[in-house]
């Protein structure tokens, strides 16, 4: 082996012996310790309760428990086929996913784009902090506040009827929900994509934007030659993780509607589990119905990640 003398001593290279696994871990047991917390949240959280998937496979009861409940095989899966009410569940997900996607998806990067050509910090960082902070509200507050301004008692009512005209209520329209939802995410949500893509383009090297100058190119032809191609690779990322949870759009926000409108418009996969499985004690299928909105989730983010390595993207794994 070859070997490095210094003061006497031999000194094993590169290409000596590997430190053995368990040398490693006792050496670095400090760092080791810091992780247990959070391997031991994943753990207990969102790991073992994967066994109680076992209930989509039989008609489960509480009462019964997991060995006694009888088991149906895949008859609850066949049941998504024929169920009116997760059909309607089904189509309002996807509508309202689509509209996120068209609406709600490109919002951040307009609006990092628009403070990003501000001069000003000081305007730039005020707009900042007002648009960010609706995040940190919860639902509850937020559909109180949207009560208080466009529903039927609402400030935009009382300026209608004190003008003398006809009230409208968007809040309980189940013809405009869909869009309300929308709009409500946005201006919850647009404020902490901002400061990812903000974030990006900081990283963006100013002497292409001066090179581009010196060659002619106008405001537009900057953004589409180096604003966005140098945070492509970020829009792709976050495109990526949005598409692994389309089916996840969210249960507080239509949760807290679904009576004001009805289910036939507020109705997604989300509040279906919980009024299909917990409150009328079809656990078994709503399980399935869980089961498979996750399967689907994962065929999704696999298949955007190969795309998008296909096309030269780095993706997330």
């Amino acid at each position: 082996m070859a070997t490095i003398q210094r003061t006497g001593t031999a000194l094993p290279t590169a290409r000596g012996n590997k430190v053995p696994l368990r040398t490693k871990i006792i050496r670095e047991r400090w760092m080791y310790l810091f992780i247990v917390p959070g391997v031991l949240y994943f753990l207990i959280f969102n790991y073992l309760p994967l066994l109680g998937n076992v209930i989509a496979f039989q008609q489960y009861s509480p009462f019964l428990g997991f060995q006694d409940s009888p088991w149906v095989g895949l008859d609850n899966f066949r049941r998504l086929f024929t169920d009116p009410d997760f059909k309607r569940a089904l189509v309002n997900t996807i509508q309202i996913e689509l509209l996120q996607l068209a609406f709600s998806f490109p919002a951040p990067l307009l609006l990092a784009l628009l403070l990003n050509s501000i001069i000003s910090e000081r305007i730039k960082r005020s707009i900042q902090s007002i648009v960010y902070l609706p995040h940190f509200l919860s639902w509850v507050i937020i559909i109180a506040l949207w009560r208080e301004v466009l529903g039927g008692g609402g400030f935009i009512n009382d300026i209608l009827r004190n003008q003398g005209y006809g009230t409208i209520n968007i809040m309980s329209n189940p013809d405009t929900f869909k869009l309300l939802v929308v709009s409500q995410s946005m201006w919850k949500d647009v404020g902490w994509g901002t400061i990812i893509f903000l974030a990006a383009l900081t990283k963006i090297d100013t002497q292409l934007y001066e090179a581009s100058v010196i060659d002619g190119a106008g405001g537009w032809r900057r953004l589409l030659d180096v604003t966005l191609p140098g945070i492509r690779s970020i829009i792709v990322l976050l495109l990526i993780l949005r598409l692994g949870s389309a089916f996840t759009v969210g249960f507080e926000q239509y949760f807290l509607q679904r009576d004001a409108v009805g289910a036939d418009a507020a109705e997604v996969l989300d509040t279906f589990v919980y009024f299909r499985g917990i409150q009328a004690g079809d656990w078994g299928f709503a399980t399935a119905v869980g089961m498979v909105r996750s399967v689907v989730g994962l065929i999704l983010i696999v298949t955007a990640n190969w795309l998008a390595k296909r096309f030269g993207e780095e993706g997330i794994f």
